[in-house]
């Protein structure tokens, strides 16, 4: 039996016996001793609460977890609210089960509203203790100083074209300088402005053609307004893409190096992105919103199929906005998508959706508008290949019930590719089908009606080869397809191809009609499709290819007869005009839907780099070679703040604008026809006032040496006078000639 206290001998505890640093109570120490620098990294700082005595105290603490749970795991004991006479301080230390959960409440809780009147922030209690320790905050309040208020450039005042003609703006990379340019038609395009080594990879324009970006290895600038002064940065170390969402309030930047935070610290981004690849930013202000590392895309279990292609490694983009900049989702290839509610990045419902063998998705382009659905929705598509026994299939989910409105099986499935129409009225699903034997393939068009009710699908299953190319007509119910009968996939020589049209037939009322085919045009090299952004007019052109460089112009509502054939059918096709650009490599609409340019650029080949530009007709407006050209990019603009009746008003009275606009052609033209007259009268006074100086020069020179000021006159003076003069001249005759030939 173990000693009581009481009966302790000396010797029970003589201290001789034993050594405290032999015994090993590691394993003690880690179990309980506390990690002061982790348990910080578990606390957070809630600010912004609202007053409250004792007895409110309770009921705030349970209102305030509603929105603590949301992004972690804490409960009403790990909540301290501070008193002080009986009231709250109006701040609060909380603590969550881990630190990434704190790190999370730091990113999705600050500056939400908590109530009507109090919105919270939330801060890292390690970051308050960085920060707010002794002698790092003056003791004497110091009021902010507040900077006089200077109005900012308008950042849309490029849609005001100085000379009243709406002209588009475009931007033009090449060698070393960066510009931005009025176009002029024919004539030399207006510099706006040019600035050497403005960009060390590539430009782009926002979506809405607000700001010009420039990639460094320091990160992403915005560039705009009439002085193109920075506006944005996002220092995002070695960023090699980005993204913008369709309203430019969110953007994405990812390198393919991890980002390393240094030990003394980065401007703009935190230790919760270090070794992170993506990164989402807010646009307003600049600040990441959250981050993610990427993630490896596995092999898929078809690779070997005929025809197959290997997915990229880094699917680019790989988050994909909601058409109103609501939610961003990501896919993890074979297994789930995640969607994102925007601006908290918090997981919609706080769960992934779980979608065995997923390959791709789709968000739809504009807000649906589905037939008796009134509730606010956002809509995706998705396809999964076969699996086992199971057949392929189609999704369509509502965002944000998560509801599956429409699926589609599919069998004997290589490929699929999701195409939406720019106003989420179809969808249409390329499907890529193998034999039996798999040695051949052909492809099926699996068309969503979304607006009708019970999203019905119609099958165009009339093609017999496979379709390379699908494009449908913006804002229209019109596709171009290019299909080819031989494999894909790179080959030497180009192959063959054919290019054919669809339409609707005519229908009665509002309805459209069953998809029918209008034409196809064989034996051709094309392989891309440039719709107008208006629609209507097609550009169908060979880009790429050593052996061909075709660009041809298509006009799909055509004025002119049309064929017996076509009589039932919504379009009447015309060939407008062919043209050709050696080396062609990209090519791009203006956002007006009147001009086209094509370009050569030379990180694709160092051959007669430059430029065409073409009006919608394909007439060449204006060409320029242009030493290691880059990039041509026109400045989009945003959807007009016209009304559908002033729309169709203006298009009603467009007769009478046209008189106007023809009458300022015309004159411009007249003007330019003066301007080149009176160039030219400039030349001739030049040159007749150089002629009057160097005949002046030549006088003075005879004077000089005694000759006659005018010597021809002088001469023909002598011949009426009867004077004669003799004149010798030698002339030399052959008499004979003779060839022999010596042994």
């Amino acid at each position: 039996m173990a000693p009581s206290f009481d009966h302790l001998r000396d010797a029970d505890v003589d201290e001789d016996d034993y050594d405290e640093d032999e015994i090993d109570i590691s394993d003690l120490r880690e179990k309980y001793e506390v990690q002061l620098d982790q348990g910080y990294d578990t606390f957070v700082v809630i600010d912004g609460l609202p007053e409250v005595n004792e007895e409110q105290k309770p009921k705030l603490v349970k209102f305030l977890l509603k929105k603590l749970n949301q992004v972690g795991k804490t409960i009403e004991d790990q909540v301290y609210m501070p008193m002080e006479n009986g009231k709250s301080l109006r701040f609060a230390f909380v603590e969550y089960a881990s630190p990434a959960e704190a790190a999370a409440a730091v990113r999705q809780l600050d500056m939400v509203p908590l109530d009507k009147r109090h919105t919270l922030r939330v801060n890292k209690m390690a970051d308050i203790d960085r920060y707010g320790r002794e002698g790092r905050v003056d003791d004497n309040y110091v009021p902010p100083k507040i900077e006089e208020f200077t109005e900012k450039e308008h950042l849309r005042s490029f849609l005001a074209d100085p000379s009243g003609r709406g002209r588009d703006q475009f931007a033009m990379y090449r060698g070393d300088v960066v510009g931005v340019f009025w176009n002029n038609e024919k004539d030399p395009p207006e510099n706006i402005v040019d600035r050497q080594h403005w960009t060390e990879s590539f430009v782009q324009w926002s979506p809405l053609g607000t700001y010009l970006v420039s990639v460094h290895q320091q990160g992403v600038q915005l560039w705009g307004g009439a002085s193109w002064s920075r506006q944005k940065r996002f220092a995002h170390p070695f960023v090699n893409m980005l993204d913008f969402s369709p309203n430019e309030k969110y953007v994405v930047t990812w390198s393919n190096r991890p980002i390393s935070i240094p030990e003394e610290g980065h401007p703009q981004l935190s230790l919760d992105e270090d070794g992170k690849n993506y990164v989402i930013w807010d646009l307003e202000t600049a600040k990441p919103l959250r981050s993610f590392a990427n993630l490896d895309t596995p092999a898929t279990g078809d690779a070997h199929a005929p025809g197959a292609k290997a997915p990229p490694k880094f699917p680019w983009p790989a988050f994909k906005w909601s058409s109103d900049d609501r939610y961003v989702a990501r896919m993890t290839q074979g297994s789930s998508i995640s969607v994102y509610e925007l601006p908290r990045m918090g997981l919609l419902d706080r769960t992934t959706i779980k979608v065995e063998g997923v390959m791709d998705f789709e968000w739809a382009p504009s807000t649906p508008q589905r037939e008796g659905v009134k509730q606010y929705e956002q809509l995706f598509c998705f396809w999964t290949p076969e699996i086992g026994s199971n057949p392929a299939k189609v999704g369509l989910m509502s965002i944000p019930s998560k509801e599956i409105i429409r699926s589609l099986n599919l069998f004997s499935v290589t490929d699929a590719k999701l195409h939406w129409q720019s106003d989420a009225t179809y969808l249409s699903v390329k499907v890529d089908r193998h034999s039996k034997s798999k040695k051949s393939q052909a492809t099926t068009l699996e068309i969503f009606r979304i607006k009708e009710k019970g999203v019905p699908v119609e099958v165009v299953d009339t093609i017999k080869d496979t379709v390379i190319n699908f494009a449908w007509e913006p804002k229209g119910d019109r596709f171009v397809i290019i299909t080819t009968a031989e494999p894909t996939g790179p080959t030497a020589v180009a192959p063959k191809t054919s290019v054919a049209f669809f339409c609707p037939e005519k229908a009665k009322g509002s309805a459209v009609g069953n998809f029918k085919h209008l034409r196809t045009l064989d034996k051709k090299n094309s392989n891309a499709i440039y719709w107008s952004p208006r629609g209507r007019f097609v550009v169908v052109a060979t880009v790429a290819n050593q052996q061909s460089s075709d660009l041809d112009f298509f006009d799909l509502d055509f004025e002119g007869e049309k064929p017996e054939s076509d009589k039932d059918l919504t379009a009447n096709l015309q060939l407008m005009n062919t043209a050709d650009h050696y080396g062609i490599t990209d090519i791009q609409w203006d956002p007006s839907g009147r001009f086209v340019a094509s370009w050569a650029s030379v990180w694709k080949h160092a051959m007669e780099n430059g430029y065409h530009v073409y009006d919608f007709k394909g007439e060449v407006l204006r060409e320029e070679t242009v030493d290691k050209f880059r990039q041509w990019l026109w400045r989009p603009r945003p959807p007009t703040l016209l009304s559908k009746e002033e729309q169709k008003q203006i298009r009603k009275n467009l007769r009478e604008y046209s008189k106007v606009f023809e009458q300022e052609d015309a004159e411009r033209g007249a003007s330019a026809d003066l301007a080149v007259v009176e160039a030219r009268r400039r030349l001739l006074d030049e040159w007749l006032a150089w002629r009057e100086s160097v005949e002046a020069e030549l006088e003075e020179e005879r004077l000089a040496r005694g000759l006659p000021r005018h010597p021809v006159e002088t001469e023909a003076k002598q011949a009426e006078n009867g004077e004669e003069q003799v004149i010798e001249e030698i002339v030399e005759e052959v008499l004979e000639e003779s060839e022999e030939i010596v042994p």
